[in-house]
């Protein structure tokens, strides 16, 4: 069951969701609208090795724009801290984000339950696209677990920024 944005409201008054900041105009019909932070993450690594730390480099996402090739995959991340103990977060790219050939989030949309932070952000251009920071970007919304809840105590939790991945450590 997902909630409707009047609910994610009352739940981010009631502490059950954290969305930081908050921005009420932000909320949709059932979904609240994510917005781009200042960096990105590309990483240098010629190839990526989930049994390695991979080699990347942070880049600002200057006020004029940063364009982004058919092809480029970066990291980024939302502004926005969010996470629940109590509902399921599941990001989603905004549609109008997809119609310009930027791919936001096509795998690993699901966030744990208990886990909190700023939401690292798949970006991989299918044509060329200008980032901007403080863009909106994607979406969030949240689902009603079902069965015991067990809170995510993993190696992203409280992440800052966009994060790379931490498969090497598994």
């Amino acid at each position: 069951m997902i909630l409707t944005g009047k609910k994610i409201i009352e739940e981010v008054k009631n502490n059950k969701i954290e969305i930081s900041p908050f921005n009420k105009d932000r909320v949709t019909t059932n979904s609240y609208d994510l917005s781009l932070g200042n960096t990105i993450i590309k990483y240098t690594s010629k190839i990526i090795d989930p049994k390695s730390k991979p080699s990347y480099k942070e880049i600002k996402i200057p006020k004029e724009g940063l364009i982004l090739k058919a092809g480029d995959f970066v990291l980024g991340y939302s502004n926005e801290r969010i996470g629940s103990d109590f509902y399921v977060p599941l990001i989603h790219g905004k549609s109008g984000t997809a119609r310009m050939g930027l791919f936001v989030h096509i795998t690993a949309d699901l966030i744990d339950i208990g886990s909190h932070g700023n939401t690292t952000l798949q970006l991989y251009a299918t044509l060329p696209v200008r980032l901007y920071p403080n863009m909106l970007i994607a979406q969030v919304s949240f689902w009603v677990p079902f069965g015991k809840i067990v809170l995510y105590k993993g190696k992203y939790q409280n992440s800052k920024g966009p994060q790379v991945s931490k498969s090497w450590q598994d």
